[in-house]
């Protein structure tokens, strides 16, 4: 009977061994906006929208996710060669990304997909 108390013993100390080995909590996304907007910094986020879209050419706003954490991208309307809109069926609906501050990181995510685009040139801070 006095082996029954040594073998709860071991199996706890397995245990509480076992418990110091779990993977840390992932850190928490938290919204944020660019806090010193560069051109570097500006070519970064195009590049990342860029890549979102599959290459697609964009063109952002030099105070792009400077005021909020939603950026909304929307296709160009098709114009003929007067400068008038063209008529007809837009099929394309707007892509949307937010900036998040995940621990010191800034990252792009890609709301349609969820893609994070890590952005090493920016600076943000969460809102």
């Amino acid at each position: 009977m006095k082996f029954l108390p040594r073998a709860w013993a071991r199996a706890a100390l397995l245990l509480a061994a076992g418990a110091c080995r779990t993977a840390p909590a992932a850190r928490p996304d938290v919204p944020a906006v660019i806090t010193e907007p560069s051109a570097g910094s500006r070519a970064e986020l195009e590049r990342a929208v860029s890549a979102a879209l599959n290459g697609a050419s964009v063109t952002l706003r030099d105070d792009a996710l400077t005021r909020e954490d939603t950026l909304v991208v929307e296709r160009i309307r098709h114009r003929d060669p007067n400068g008038l809109l063209v008529e007809g069926r837009d099929m394309g609906r707007p892509e949307r990304f937010h900036l998040v501050k995940n621990g010191a990181d800034c990252v792009l995510v890609h709301e349609g997909t969820g893609r994070r685009f890590p952005l090493s040139r920016t600076t943000c801070a969460a809102i």
